[in-house]
């Protein structure tokens, strides 16, 4: 899964404290849910599809779990770390329940389909598990646990996009927003579980995601980050559910990863549904988004280097508000070892797309994910990784070891066989070159002019308004009496930091 994004938004350990809204009369009125999120913005975004389902249901949510009567955590399967802080903080919860035996206890997301078992029967510690497709489901699912009995639904659909449901902003500043357009993965990429828990690829209607933005627009909001594992593959047609209906692929699921491994299929020939007839691209979303206005910001993540086309490129160099930021995962610069994540591309395919970049969008700001010590990766294929950072100049970066997930095709064909110590040692050189490259592109801003839409105060002080530039750099300058919140401005960059960007604001 590629669902990065280089912002405050990103943080695995960040925890949900979820705004206290007006509960709609019901069953469950006066009861309180309290959500979770780790891992990409997917999560972020569903947890607020959820907290709307069960607010229609009732509920209120509260930033206190251990007040609330319902307590889910929205969970990421994409490394380690994660899995290990989210059974932490289920313990938590337990610990919660135990002085509370009322407490409904729920695990939500990309691990519920592949620990349900444990989470249920062996470890003891949720009383429900739900997987991304089934979030209608809750208010019965929550109904059955109130019943005495533990509930689960993990089933993948090919149609959900909850494209009627209004999310609820949670921890909102009232400027940005996540818009999911699509949902599931159809990329094998053998290092990622995220086909396995998220089904198939399916696009949303297009004027739904219009009309969301819009509404966005309208209450105030001012950016919209487009959210799909790869909004590039973003295809829709009104024939789309009788081609996904008549394909030949069924839904993945981890039941069905051991049938796919015996059949000998080589892992690149599951493809993507076929989408080719007439309908909405990305490209032409992307422009449908741009023209609700031109104060509106757009924002997407994450693509995919085998699928970002030039028309797209084009459209964003067409519209000012579109950002001239793209979040593109390399994951590695050696074409052996991308072959061997399937990631369908290889160096030169990269190169070719880094290139079309900086020729149709001068100055675009282009981010990425890396991993290091992916199996049987040699010295010389991880200096291959290093001399393509010095090639595009990555503005920012994720970085990190390669963390061997159960479950995925490589888990199954290929030995974790790089030394943990190896795999620190090449990550801090990732690390320490991506901070040179960083700094430098800073660098390279002070002197200039920076449009700057200000998301509020700074983490370090009051006096200081922090927002993000259009090439997602943040930037910090002092609070005036001229502007506020919501607001774009033009910044003076003075100097920079390895990460910040300061200076002071034009008043025209």
């Amino acid at each position: 899964m590629d669902l990065l994004i280089p912002d405050k938004t990103h943080d695995e350990s960040r925890q949900g404290e979820a705004l206290v809204l007006e509960p709609i009369p019901g069953k469950n009125s006066g009861r309180k849910l309290y959500i979770e999120s780790y891992g990409c913005a997917m999560n972020f975004s569903d947890s607020e599809i959820v907290a709307s389902i069960l607010t229609e249901s009732g509920f209120e949510t509260t930033g206190d779990f251990t007040s609330a009567d319902v307590v889910f955590i929205n969970t990421c399967s994409i490394r380690e770390n994660a899995e290990v802080r989210v059974r932490n903080r289920l313990k938590e919860f337990a610990g919660a329940k135990a002085k509370n035996p009322g407490m409904v206890v729920g695990v939500l997301g990309c691990m519920a389909e592949r620990l349900k078992s444990k989470f249920l029967e062996e470890e003891k510690l949720v009383d429900v598990v739900v997987g991304p497709d089934a979030y209608r489901d809750l208010p019965n699912l929550i109904d059955k646990v109130d019943d005495g009995q533990r509930a689960v639904n993990v089933l993948l659909s090919r149609e959900e996009t909850y494209a009627d449901i209004n999310p609820v902003r949670l921890n909102s500043n009232g400027i940005n927003a996540f818009v999911s357009i699509m949902r599931g993965c159809d990329n094998m990429c053998s290092f990622c579980v995220v086909p396995f828990t998220r089904g198939r690829e399916r696009s949303r209607e297009p004027q739904s995601i219009v009309k969301e933005c819009q509404e966005l627009f309208d209450k105030g909001y001012r950016e919209v980050t487009l959210l799909g594992q790869n909004v590039d593959s973003y295809k829709w047609a009104p024939e789309t559910e009788k081609i996904i209906a008549e394909g030949e692929k069924p839904v993945l699921g981890m039941d069905l990863l051991d049938k796919v491994l015996a059949s000998g299929e080589d892992i690149s020939g599951i493809n993507p549904v076929d989408h080719s007839k007439a309908g909405v691209s990305f490209a032409e979303l992307l422009e449908m988004v741009a023209l609700i206005s031109p104060d509106l910001r757009v924002r997407f993540s994450t693509s995919h280097p085998k699928d970002i086309t030039d028309d797209v490129l084009y459209t964003i160099a067409k519209y000012d508000n579109i950002c001239n930021y793209i979040h593109l995962p390399i994951q590695s610069g050696n074409s052996r070892v991308l072959k061997l994540m399937n990631r369908t591309y290889d160096r030169e395919w990269y190169i070719n797309r880094v290139d079309a970049i900086n020729r149709i969008i001068p100055g675009c700001a282009i981010s990425t994910d890396m991993i290091t010590g992916f199996c049987t990766e040699t010295e010389e294929e991880h200096q291959e990784t290093l001399s393509m950072m010095d090639y595009v100049q990555f503005y920012f970066a994720y970085m990190f070891m390669y963390s061997e997930r159960p479950g995925t095709l490589a888990a199954k064909r290929y030995a974790d066989d790089i030394p943990e110590d190896v795999k620190l040692r090449r990550l801090q050189e990732i690390v320490a070159k991506q901070q040179q490259h960083s700094h430098v592109r800073l660098l390279a801003l002070v002197g200039t002019t920076q449009k700057v839409l200000i998301e509020g105060f700074s983490k370090k002080s009051k006096n200081d308004y922090a927002g993000r530039s259009d090439q997602n750099m943040m930037v910090i300058f002092p609070v005036g009496e001229d502007y506020k919140p919501g607001e774009y401005v033009n910044v003076l960059i003075e100097r920079c930091t390895t990460a910040t960007l300061m200076g002071t604001v034009i008043v025209s």
